[in-house]
């Protein structure tokens, strides 16, 4: 499975972990006990220090998302955007091996495939703030 591919498990991942309050180890042991597809192919120690960075650091991820948002607030944004955008956020601040530019237009694809239309370019906003802030 491709960093593409685990980034998109990581992501289901956050959104599950966002909705049920569990923590990310939970997460993880219930998708290895519930998933139906081979589980080889999975990078898990990206999609753990994902889901592990985001729990830890969430209020600071949140306050970023806060401070580059226009006429917006953040109890506004859908809880898929919303994860998208920590999930980003993690990866342009902490994943030394993605770039920057490489976590933005990888929330872009996230966006497009898992929101609307519009959201796309709300994410790209946001986004694209916090990179000229870094």
């Amino acid at each position: 499975m491709s960093r593409k591919d685990s980034r998109e498990k990581a992501l289901e991942l956050v959104f599950g972990m966002t909705l049920s309050k569990d923590t990310p180890q939970e997460v993880i042991e219930m998708f290895k006990e519930n998933s139906e597809e081979g589980l080889d192919g999975i990078d898990f120690g990206y999609i753990n220090n994902i889901l592990e960075g985001i729990n830890e650091k969430r209020t600071e991820l949140d306050s970023i998302i806060e401070k580059n948002l226009q006429n917006w607030k953040l109890d506004r944004i859908s809880k898929i955007n919303l994860c998208i955008l920590e999930m980003g956020i993690y990866e342009m601040l902490y994943v030394e091996d993605v770039p920057e530019k490489v976590a933005l237009n990888e929330a872009l694809e996230l966006t497009k495939r898992y929101s609307d239309e519009k959201s796309v370019s709300f994410v790209n906003g946001v986004l694209d703030k916090v990179l000229k802030n870094i």
